[in-house]
């Protein structure tokens, strides 16, 4: 296990030197958790073209996933010698990014979709593992260009070979809306009918967004929905112009600038179609979270704002979901339990960071000049935003979390947004994300002081095979590949 190219990196690896398991033909998957068992053996079957059948018990099976009584929320052990691998966790999530793990410990065309030569081998010893920070995260913008359950789905399993456990879907926004509110049902049909540039835009059923909610709890991956406000709502505005302070539908809205729409804060109305919104959002998501946006709301005032802050995210929390909010909701009046998502990217400190800070929320850190994947690479990339600066693989890869905030904040997590101004494929997507994603999984996974970017550069390398097999496209970065 001294050249293992598993990423994130885990946090103790005992190699055992020259022994080596591999996998037989007749393999059996012993396994406390159906769902781990059957994950690992659909992940395994198409290369290897093997039965392994998933059972409950066997005298000697070739792989054992084992719930155990003692361990983190999260982590696992794998145990691997001649004649068995092992993986012990004490919850099903544990099994799994055990299991991730050990697929990536295999060869790297144990990822295609037909059958490979072998052997399937894996390199023996221990590894000991669990994660940093509970809150492992990307967003997906769906809503300046619409994506399609598919799409989503692609996505999260992708997110979840890296051990990210939450996706963040930013499902409204001026370009459109892309939720369906059967109380509010022009949402759908005017809100969701365009996009940046035109076309056709698009929006999930509710449906479709359970069919998503679904596939990621299978991952390990908890939805976050958010629904953006009171600012980023001209679709909703152009759908309904009673939300409008003037009462008049906007024009649809196909650009990329921010800023000058609001929800009228002073009608009651608006807190009907608010409450309506958020109570059907949070009946089709099971997670904690409920994200409600609160960024660039200049055309809101202060005052107005902060009331409107004040009537809302007690809605959340009489849903029984947590508050989320970028942290210009810092100065609002805090819920139990809050997080303030922090985006900014300059040295001097954010008031409004250091209000949400002051106020005990947690902080959620999407530092725009660090993890911000809708940003180039280069000068020369194809496509993404340059305003936060460039972000590199390294750049990426090389912060530490705890030394970012002062040194009383509460750090909950870090999370990658994709905004999708530029991004209009999945080719696009791909670009954007691969390879800066897993290295941001590795800041929120790994221990600090097991991280190091040259021998990141090279696990991170052996990655590239193995999404060309998947057909993931990505940035050929000259200091990794």
């Amino acid at each position: 296990m001294n050249d293992i190219t598993v990423v994130p990196v885990p946090a103790r690896v005992e190699p055992a030197s020259g022994v080596t398991f591999v996998l037989p033909a007749d393999g059996v998957i012993r396994s406390d958790s159906a769902s781990a068992g059957a994950f690992l053996a659909g992940a395994l079957r198409p290369a290897t073209g093997f039965a392994l059948p998933v059972v409950a018990d066997h005298p000697a099976p070739a792989i054992e996933l084992r719930l155990v009584a003692t361990g983190a929320d999260e982590g696992y052990e794998l145990d691997v010698d001649a004649g068995s691998v092992v993986v012990r966790a004490r919850t099903a999530a544990g099994l799994f990014y055990g299991v991730q793990t050990l697929l990536q410990l295999l060869p790297s065309s144990v990822d295609a979709t037909t059958v490979q030569d072998g052997p399937w081998t894996v390199p023996g010893g221990r590894i000991r593992d669990e994660p940093r920070f509970a809150y492992r995260g990307a967003m997906l913008d769906v809503s300046r260009h619409f994506f399609g359950p598919d799409v989503v789905l692609r996505f999260v399993d992708e997110l979840s070979r890296y051990k990210i456990n939450f996706l963040h879907l930013h499902l409204s926004d001026d370009q459109g809306w892309r939720i369906a509110i059967e109380s509010w049902p022009e949402l759908a049909r005017s809100g969701g009918a365009t996009q940046v540039g035109g076309g056709a835009g698009g929006c999930f059923s509710q449906a479709e967004y359970a069919r998503i909610v679904a596939h990621a709890a299978e991952r390990h991956v908890t939805i976050v929905p958010e629904i953006d406000l009171p600012g980023h709502t001209n679709a909703a505005l152009h759908a309904y112009p009673q939300l409008n302070a003037d009462g008049t539908a906007p024009p649809a809205y196909t650009g990329v600038d921010v800023g000058f729409s609001t929800l009228a804060v002073g009608r009651e109305a608006t807190y009907t179609f608010v409450q309506d919104v958020l109570r059907e959002v949070a009946a089709l998501t099971p997670g904690p979270y409920l994200h409600i946006g609160g960024d660039e709301a200049q055309s809101t005032s202060t005052e107005d704002y902060l009331a409107f802050m004040d009537r809302v995210q007690p809605m959340v929390t009489a849903l029984g979901k947590t508050v989320v909010g970028w942290h210009q909701i810092g100065p609002a009046r805090r819920e139990p339990g809050r997080i303030a998502q922090y985006w900014g990217h300059k040295p001097e400190p954010d008031e409004d960071l250091l209000a949400a800070i002051a106020q005990g929320d947690r902080i959620l850190l999407s530092p725009a000049d660090r993890v911000y994947l809708d940003m180039k690479y280069t000068v020369d990339s194809p496509i993404g935003l340059d305003w936060a600066g460039h972000i590199t693989t390294r750049t990426a890869y090389d912060w530490d979390p705890a030394a970012l905030l002062p040194g009383d904040a509460d750090v909950a997590g870090v999370e990658a947004p994709l905004w999708t101004e530029t991004v209009a494929t999945v080719d696009g997507i791909d670009l954007l994300t691969f390879p800066r994603l897993p290295a941001i999984a590795e800041v929120a996974w790994s221990p600090q002081a097991a991280r190091d970017w040259a021998a990141f550069r090279v696990r991170l390398a052996a990655h590239g095979p193995r999404w060309t097999l998947r057909g993931v496209g990505f940035h050929p970065d000259p200091e990794v590949f």
